[in-house]
């Protein structure tokens, strides 16, 4: 651990304050990204094998068991179901649905903004440094050294690096998270939908 700490620190050494700004960015999005890990698992994101039997029950036209079936769901989806078998209007229900989803997809943008960002931030270090490399071989005047240009070039290039090994990573969870809000959408809609007209009322009718 000791090392670890050691080799950021000589980074950020040599990569100077655009390098310390992006491990700072870096921190602060892998505590977002654990936060909103931990918001989707205490939410049950994902987790509606309860929902999706009282939805079929209720579809069917079994009311009680819907309603057993609903009690044993952890979702933030289940009181959402609720209403619904309380016969609260669709677009009441749908509304209250994406009010939902907007509490799960909070942050997401400050994530998006990373992702785009970082290499950014990294190009613009690079360019800072480019300048400094030029600068010091002008200095030397006629007393150039290659190895004095080198040293400036790859110090130069390590802010680019780090600006895409920031947002790489974050791209790739942020893709994640996007998709499952997706396929939550996705049975929220179907969820509402059935609720709304089930079988055995379209049955009896």
């Amino acid at each position: 651990m000791s090392s670890l700490f050691a080799s950021l620190s000589r980074v950020a050494d040599l990569g100077g304050p655009v390098v310390m700004i992006l491990m700072a960015i870096s921190v602060l999005t892998l505590a977002l990204v654990l936060y909103k890990l931990w918001q989707f698992r205490a939410s049950s994101v994902g987790k509606h094998s309860a929902l999706r039997r009282a939805i079929a029950a209720w579809d069917n036209g079994q009311v009680g068991e819907a309603e057993s079936a609903l009690a044993q769901s952890h979702s933030y989806l289940a009181p959402l179901i609720a209403a619904g078998f309380a016969a609260a209007p669709r677009n009441r229900l749908a509304a209250e649905a994406e009010a939902r989803f907007a509490r799960l997809e909070s942050g997401f943008r400050a994530l998006d903004s990373v992702a785009q960002l970082a290499p950014l931030l990294g190009l613009f270090g690079t360019v800072l440094g480019m300048i400094d490399a030029f600068q010091s071989l002008q200095s030397a005047g006629s007393q150039v050294d290659p190895s004095l240009l080198a040293g400036g070039i790859w110090v130069a290039l390590l802010t680019t690096a780090v600006g895409l090994a920031v947002a790489m990573p974050t791209a790739m969870v942020l893709s994640w998270f996007e998709a499952r809000m997706d396929g939550e959408r996705v049975f929220a809609d179907t969820a509402i939908q059935t609720i709304c007209a089930p079988r055995a009322s379209r049955a009896n009718a």
